[in-house]
């Protein structure tokens, strides 16, 4: 990111709003694109960034009114080629183009498939999970019908939109009223898919159902497993992503299935070195020891003080290892900033506890002083 701007201002500034209205000039011989650039730029600069795309659409639906049928030639017309389809991941488009499908789910509800055609071309330049979920929530049936064709798009940006338009929590998406079970026979289509883009908004996809189904996503890896359509690498990548926040709280089948014991013998001594100080760092060493050969995933837990006298447990991850001779040294610097904007440091006492195989095994309290 370049030093002194914003993500807003990267994605949308005069440069890419200019290169907009060039394409629907270009596209549609009536648009004025001076007018649209400058009604564009008069608010722009003021908005926050969910705004920004609000507003250009805002400003397209005035420059070219009309329902879809009206407009969807015209959007069609004015798009670049595709995104290059031979890529397979971090390649998510170019954000400028977020406006269209905010502009099509708002004159393209009445007409489900036209948009769907249109969202299907737009979602090839710039990813429109954001913009499917109007139509799941009006078409719920429909558009997941759908979605079984896209399935089979060559184009891995239109398999990508089945699971993350799809997704139960996804980042600043308006709520889907599916049920978490409805786009699982998607989701078993795509996680043989050879992309990863794909296949992390999959596993993206089950982590967000484990928050309040773990056990259904465990057994849908485990079947995953046994029906061996995804290489076995991929596979484990994507069931270690995919329960990342089922190890962060420790759940025992989740540990169980990466192969982490929950139940190992081991103990672990803590050692802290220094005061800890807000703007410094807590420094500590861990010694693990056990009878035998284990592999440990070590996670770290602090307890911060919070106003009114609460606690707020933050887990870190630690490191994925091999206690291999008995015994196992790590250590661990963990910065203490004091001008975070997002959590507030408070003086006062503190604990640290190590979680190894998502069970607490030893902590101690600590002074975290101004």
């Amino acid at each position: 990111m370049a030093q002194g701007f914003s993500l807003k201002d990267q994605l949308f500034n005069a440069e890419k709003t200019r290169y907009l209205a060039e394409l629907f000039a270009a596209a549609e011989p009536g648009f004025d694109a001076g007018a649209f650039e400058a009604q564009v730029m008069a608010r722009l600069p003021e908005l926050e960034l969910k705004e920004r795309i609000n507003w250009i659409a805002t400003c397209l639906a005035e420059a070219l009114p009309g329902d879809l049928p009206e407009v969807a030639p015209v959007i069609l017309r004015a798009l670049p080629p595709p995104l290059d389809p031979s890529l397979s991941d971090d390649d998510f488009g170019d954000f400028i183009f977020a406006p269209l499908g905010e502009w099509v789910g708002t004159v393209g509800l009445d007409h489900r498939e036209l948009a769907l055609d249109v969202i299907e071309a737009l979602t090839q330049r710039f990813s429109m999970e954001w913009a499917i979920r109007p139509f799941l929530n009006r078409w719920p049936g429909e558009v997941l019908d759908h979605m079984q064709a896209w399935c089979d798009h060559p184009h891995y940006h239109v398999r990508r939109l089945v699971s993350e338009g799809t997704r139960p929590r996804l980042p600043w998406g308006m709520a889907v009223t599916l049920d978490l079970t409805d786009p699982l026979p998607l989701l078993d289509r795509l996680h043989g898919d050879p992309t990863r883009y794909v296949t992390r908004s999959v596993a993206n996809h089950l982590n967000d159902i484990a928050k309040k189904e773990p056990e259904l996503v465990l057994k849908q890896l485990a079947a995953w497993r046994e029906e061996g359509r995804q290489k076995p690498e991929e596979l484990a990548w994507m069931t270690s992503h995919a329960l990342r926040g089922l190890v962060k709280s420790g759940h025992p089948g989740a540990m169980a299935m990466l192969g982490f014991d929950p139940d190992v013998v081991l103990e672990v001594a803590i050692v802290l070195n220094g005061e800890a100080r807000i703007g410094e760092a807590l420094e500590f060493d861990l010694h693990l020891t056990a009878p035998e050969r284990q592999p440990v995933l070590v996670d770290y837990i602090i307890h911060f003080q919070r106003p009114g006298g609460k606690v707020s447990p933050k887990v870190h991850k630690l490191k994925q290892a091999v206690i291999d001779g008995g015994a196992l040294k790590l250590s661990k610097r963990h910065k203490l900033k004091g001008n975070a904007t997002t959590f507030k440091l408070i003086p006062g006492p503190h604990r640290l506890e190590i979680q190894v195989n998502g069970r607490v095994r030893a902590g101690v309290d600590f002074e975290l002083k101004a």
